[in-house]
Parts: C-alpha cells; sequence; structure tokens
C-alpha cells in the first residue's frame, strides 16, 4: 500500500507540474499558494469580481523531509507497551495534495483539496472544501451590494478559522506557510461541516461560524451544534509596520464524537517519536502532538499577535481550553503558550532564520498534572517562489507523567530536513 500511495504521488506530480502554466491565473479573493501567501491569513477580501466564465485552477504541493531524530524515556524498556520504537536517520514518507480552486459565478468561488499521499492514510482522500460567497448577485445583481463590500459567507466541510495559529501549519504536503517543520504541539484543528460570516471594514475583522464538531459524519443523533467566533484588527500602519491582533473562542456544548485537538489526519511531522517498538506509521501518526482527551465537551479560547516590523517577525499564541471525556464529570483545563521570532531577509525576503517556543501544561484524566516544552530552531531558502528548503532542530521534552507511561521523563531531539513545492 505505501509503495501505491508513493507512485499515486509522484503521478500526481508528474501530471500536476504539466497542467502548472497552463493553469495558473488568479482567482478573486483566494490566497495564492506559493510564497506570496506568507502572513496571509484569512482569504482577501475584494468586491470587485474579475469573473468572465466558469474556471478551473489547478495547483498542488508535496512535500518530503529527511529525520535525523533520537528520543529517550523514563519508563521501563524492558516492558513492550514501553519500549521505545528504535528510529533512525532516514526519508519520511513523501506526502502529496491536490487543490482544485473554482470560479463558479460572480464572487462565489469553491476550493477542493485531495491529499493524494498522507502519513495517516495509505489511501488518496479528499481533506475537504469550501464555498465561499463575496457577492449575491446570483439573488439579483448588486443585491445587498452595501454589505457585502465587507460581508463574506463561507461553509463546506473543511478546517474552520479558530485562531491564527492553522494558518502557519503544515496541512499535509503543504507546507510553505509554516516557518518550521512541526505544527503546534496542542493542534486545534478538525476539518468539520461548517458555515462562516465575515465582517471585515477599516481593519476590523469579526466572524462567527457554526458546525456540528464532527469530522465524520452519520446521521446518529446526541450532537448539539458548536458555536465559534474570531475579533480582531489587522493593519498595515506604514511602509515598515504591520500590526495584527486577533481573539477566538469554540465551544462544543455537547457531541458524539469530538475531533477538534487530535482532527488532523495527515499526521506529525516526527515520525515514530516516543511511540513504542510496536508501532505503525499510520496508526501512531500523532508521534509528539499532545491530546487533551475532550471527547465531548471543550471550551477554548486563543489569542494571537503579530507583529511585522521591516524584515523582523513576531507571531504568539495563548490557548486556554477545558473539557472532559465522556467517563468525566467535571471538566479539566490545558493551557498552551508559543512564541515565534523570524527574521526574513534577502531578495523579496527569500531567505528567514528564527526560533520558536512551545508548551503546553494541564491535567490528563488519570489526575496527574503534566507538562510539555519543545523548542525549534531553524530557517529556510525560497529557491522560487514555489520551491522551498528548510531546515531545524527540534528538542522536546515531557514532566509529570506517570511511571508506567511511555512518556514519562521522555523527550526528543534532533535535526530534519524537507524540501517542498506548491503551487
Amino acid at each position: 500500500m505505501k509503495s501505491t500511495t508513493i507512485k499515486i504521488g509522484l503521478l500526481g506530480a508528474i501530471l500536476l507540474t504539466s497542467l502548472m502554466n497552463a493553469q495558473q491565473f488568479p482567482l478573486d479573493n483566494l490566497k495564492p499558494r506559493d510564497q506570496r501567501a506568507i502572513n496571509m491569513f484569512e482569504n482577501p477580501k475584494d468586491s470587485v469580481t474579475t469573473f468572465e466564465k466558469l474556471k478551473v485552477r489547478v495547483g498542488g504541493a508535496f512535500a518530503l523531509q529527511f529525520q535525523g531524530l533520537k528520543h529517550e524515556s523514563g519508563a521501563d524498556q524492558s516492558v513492550p507497551a514501553t519500549q521505545l520504537y528504535n528510529i533512525g536517520n532516514n526519508f519520511n514518507l513523501p506526502t502529496a495534495n491536490l487543490d482544485l480552486d473554482v470560479a463558479l459565478y460572480y464572487g462565489i468561488n469553491l476550493h477542493l483539496r485531495t491529499f493524494l499521499s498522507s502519513r495517516h492514510h495509505n489511501e488518496t482522500y479528499v481533506k475537504g472544501g469550501y464555498i465561499q460567497i463575496d457577492k449575491l448577485d446570483f439573488i439579483q445583481k448588486d443585491f445587498l451590494s452595501d454589505f457585502m463590500k465587507h460581508a463574506t459567507i463561507k461553509f463546506g466541510h473543511d478546517e474552520i478559522n479558530y485562531g491564527d495559529a492553522h494558518f502557519r501549519r503544515s496541512d499535509n504536503a503543504y507546507t510553505t506557510q509554516n516557518p518550521f517543520l512541526g505544527n503546534y504541539l496542542m493542534d486545534a484543528y478538525a476539518t468539520m461541516i461548517f458555515a462562516e460570516l465575515y465582517y471585515r471594514k477599516d481593519s476590523f475583522i469579526g466572524m462567527g461560524g457554526v458546525t456540528n464538531g464532527r469530522l465524520n459524519q452519520n446521521a446518529t443523533g446526541g450532537t448539539s451544534p458548536s458555536v465559534y467566533a474570531k475579533v480582531g484588527y489587522d493593519k498595515q500602519l506604514n511602509n515598515d509596520l504591520r500590526v495584527r491582533l486577533t481573539g477566538s473562542v469554540y465551544n462544543a456544548a455537547d457531541t458524539q464524537r469530538l475531533d477538534f485537538y487530535d482532527g488532523d489526519r495527515a499526521g506529525s511531522r516526527y515520525y515514530f517519536v516516543m511511540e513504542n517498538a510496536a508501532a505503525t506509521s499510520s496508526s501512531n501518526f500523532r508521534s509528539g502532538q499532545i491530546v487533551p482527551d475532550f471527547k465531548n465537551k471543550v471550551t477554548s479560547f486563543m489569542i494571537n499577535p503579530f507583529v511585522r516590523y521591516k524584515g523582523l517577525e513576531f507571531f504568539g499564541t495563548f490557548e486556554s481550553a477545558s473539557g472532559r471525556n465522556f467517563t468525566e464529570t467535571e471538566r479539566r483545563n490545558w493551557n498552551q503558550y508559543a512564541a515565534e521570532l523570524l527574521y526574513r531577509f534577502g531578495n523579496d525576503d527569500n531567505l528567514y532564520f528564527g526560533g520558536r517556543y512551545n508548551m503546553v501544561k494541564g491535567k490528563l484524566a488519570s489526575g496527574d498534572k503534566v507538562d510539555v516544552t519543545r523548542y525549534n530552531v531553524g530557517g529556510g531558502w525560497f529557491m522560487t517562489k514555489n520551491i522551498l528548503a528548510k531546515v531545524e532542530y527540534v528538542n522536546q521534552k515531557y514532566n509529570g507523567y506517570p511511571t508506567t507511561s511511555i512518556l514519562n521523563e521522555g523527550g526528543f531531539n534532533g535535526f530534519v530536513l524537507e524540501a517542498a513545492i506548491s503551487f
């Protein structure tokens, strides 16, 4: 199955590369998927349309990593359940995405992303997609035009817009917006059925959304709507200085399956770290991630400041989440802190280096209070706007886990290199 997946990914690369020159044209209010998208958050908003006829833009992404990591655990290595996997220095599974962007009508666009090859699934599958409406001319020309100058309607089955951290994460093979290799320790990311309404005016950002809180859809009952919102301010104050600050909230009152902090089906970039000897790449795809084990209730808040002055760039995250699983009667709390400092330079900022600090602390369902810290130091080179090479050193430590856990006094560190293409 793995060889089949790789062949599919390579075939997709050949086909997409052949289409690249013919299919690369701008579409209204959709971000590009190359270096130009760096530090773009939500899709842009412009009520002026260039629509002439239905157009389909084909895009894609490909990524390959070389991993040189080592790990350790304070747990008993003679016990199979806590015996560490024997990791070495080698290449990871190549990953590939296929993107379709479609101009359907005046002010209406469609986005669809398919994972051709990913760590968790051997088969090709649809990651998600959405329809974005920036004009209501399909009802009547200039219908609510004054309102739609500032409003956007978005709905589908895709990642929801909670927080700003998800704009700087790797999405399987699409990694150019992530300056490092791994995503955040506590990754608030999932694809869900959703509807969102945006309103943007004079640097103000407001968004409200609703979802059923589930990744896999079926007709079983017992699920209440989950609601979320974002407010913020984003302004280019002068040629050198840009400031953005947003706050987000997500609340799932009751669901039969909560896929929020464990919804990334593509998997972690750090293969097999802190996994036992019987682990497989697809079954143990969350290596190094922290999942709070909230199964049917959660309330989360995230605050994200972003400042760029000339080539210097800061992005921060503070997140607080409380929730419980089906067997618990009381909520538990988890907090996450992260800070990135980068410096971009060279021709068109094609080079960068920097560091990231990430920490989570919280209470396990067992009652143990734990914390995990990660440091990343690295840099990257955009050889072209579509081709990125990056390298990082990562160091992650676990504290407070019980002696029976493979994470007890554990950690991993080392270097990871990645080559990525996106268009």
